[in-house]
């Protein structure tokens, strides 16, 4: 395997029906762009494809990311200690520590995108400014001959005769929506997350066909119980103004660390109370630590954050409003089976977003830093993990599509009979984005839930599908509803409390429930303790 000639660097509008690679990565995030560079640095020939424009899209692109940087020694112990006990002790101590590890090891060569902030005394954080940062991994895809294509959503899977993943296939999201398979010898899949469409910052290409792809190729997942978690938002933008002081409906400031007052917020807000953000008065919000505002701090325009109806004329604070964020910002998603990344299906790697981040955050998600070391550490493990697997592997046989729900080219035989996408995303939001059924939920609220979410499966399998834009849409509306289903049948097995996922029938942890639970399967779905 060798590295492409230099003078051939360039990102891609279009590529050729057939094409291969050693390595396919999916997806042009943080996780996607470390992925692919660590493997073309390994000597292979790397395709990266993305339903957007890699590094232009997604929650990175639209805020600021933070890292943790602990050396080793005393501080990263007790970093390690409170970081299991806050993730209601689901966490691995080992992958936590490779994954601090991994990202002080790469702090240097970061900051030139960022800054450095003193902690609580036992971490220091680094911040960095999304675009920028992913500019910048763009440009080393390029300089490292990495074949970046742009636009082409990937909707299936390729699987060889033995079951072994061997590549995929979608459609170039131009005018004429040509389909393309690309055969590879490894896939990493860093498709991100799944939010709902709930309006987060960026969030619109997080619609989890990545995780639909993976179990329809025969993958766990784990951790999708913990998929409740908001960001908070002002009336009038999606950003989220983190680190401003907020306060409930009294007047009174909401005390503790970042997480503490987004939680104590997020619940004043289930309850049906007002909750507010000081954003000071002045030419520029801060999207950043509103004390020092260094560069690398994204600035916007006061009135861009805070709409006239939202800005409480007695304190002049913002009206905040919750904003699902989904499996981004939770824990759940692919199951990871070792520190190369790899899932339960040979020739599937996955980072990122899209697999499940208990092992470092537990049931909490990825909340103070966790999130972008986590798309840092596991993009490189996997592209390396990828590119062993492809290098040993050799020539690949025969390949065909993993079959899938929305891909039928007619959906039925009588116009009559086919589903409006909009329809399926409309019954999925009614059982996803309200406080009501993601924030707090109970075995009535998921049972009635997944009533109505299993009734609509069978009609999106068969008579969801289309042609070019159409199956583009499609695809992701039986995502969306597909991830809908495996959170909400996890939830109902977890009969407690514990991070992320509240019941408010069970609402203590219970000692018995300090362990995992996969789910899987698409027609009929499965959970079970790990």
């Amino acid at each position: 395997m060798s590295v492409r000639s230099r003078s051939t660097i360039r990102a891609e509008s279009e590529i050729a029906a057939e094409a291969s690679a050693d390595v396919l990565v999916v997806g042009g995030g943080p996780a996607g762009a470390w992925a692919a560079l660590t493997a073309a640095t390994a000597g292979a020939r790397v395709i990266l494809v993305d339903k957007g424009r890699c590094g232009e899209c997604g929650p990175t692109s639209k805020g600021v990311v933070a890292l943790w940087d602990i050396p080793p020694g005393p501080d990263r112990e007790r970093a390690l200690v409170r970081s299991l006990s806050h993730g209601g002790d689901l966490g691995d101590p080992e992958w936590m520590d490779r994954v601090l590890g991994e990202t002080h090891h790469r702090i240097a060569h970061l900051l030139r995108w960022g800054y450095r902030q003193a902690g609580d005394g036992l971490a220091t954080r680094v911040h960095l400014e999304g675009r920028r940062y992913l500019a910048a991994l763009r440009r080393t895809l390029f300089r490292l001959g990495v074949q970046v294509v742009d636009h082409h959503p990937a909707l299936y899977l390729l699987v060889d005769g033995d079951g072994v993943v061997c590549g995929a296939g979608g459609l170039a999201g131009d005018d004429r929506y040509r389909g393309w398979t690309i055969r590879a010898g490894a896939v990493v899949l860093a498709t991100g997350g799944c939010a709902f469409l709930a309006g987060g910052a960026g969030t619109d290409v997080d619609t989890g066909e990545g995780l639909l792809m993976a179990v329809e190729a025969g993958t766990e997942l784990s951790g999708m119980e913990f998929s409740g978690a908001y960001g908070l938002a002002t009336m009038s933008d999606l950003r989220e103004p983190r680190f401003a002081d907020l306060y409930d409906e009294s007047g009174a400031r909401i005390g503790g660390d970042d997480f503490t007052a987004r939680s104590t917020a997020l619940a004043a807000l289930a309850q049906g109370q007002a909750v507010y953000a000081d954003i000071p008065p002045g030419p520029a919000v801060r999207y950043g630590p509103a004390s020092a505002a260094p560069a690398g701090t994204t600035a916007v325009s006061a009135t861009a954050g805070a709409g006239a109806s939202s800005v409480d004329p007695r304190s002049g604070r913002v009206r905040l409003r919750p904003v699902l964020q989904g499996t981004v910002r939770g824990s759940g998603g692919v199951r990871l089976i070792g520190f190369d990344c790899a899932t339960t299906v040979p020739g599937l790697y996955a980072a990122g977003d899209v697999a499940s981040r208990e092992p470092i955050t537990g049931a909490v998600g990825g909340f103070d830093g966790h999130g972008g070391g986590w798309a840092i550490s596991s993009g490189m493990w996997a592209g390396s993990g990828a590119a062993r697997f492809a290098r040993r592997r050799g020539r690949i046989g025969d390949a065909r599509p993993v079959p899938g729900a929305g891909l039928n080219h007619h959906p039925g035989a009588d116009a009559r009979a086919d589903i409006d996408p909009r329809a399926v995303i409309g019954l999925v939001q009614e059982h996803t984005l309200p406080l009501r059924r993601s924030y707090w939920r109970s075995a009535g609220s998921l049972r009635d839930s997944i009533a109505e979410l299993d009734a609509m499966w069978p009609v999106t399998e068969y008579g969801l599908g289309g042609i070019g834009p159409d199956q583009v849409r499609a695809r992701q509306a039986a995502a969306l509803l597909a991830v809908a289903r495996w959170t909400k049948y996890s939830a109902l097995a977890r009969t407690e409390t514990r991070g992320l996922h509240r019941r408010t029938d069970h609402p203590g942890p219970a000692r018995d429930w300090r362990r995992r639970l996969l789910t899987g399967g698409v027609n009929e779905i499965w959970v079970r303790p790990a």
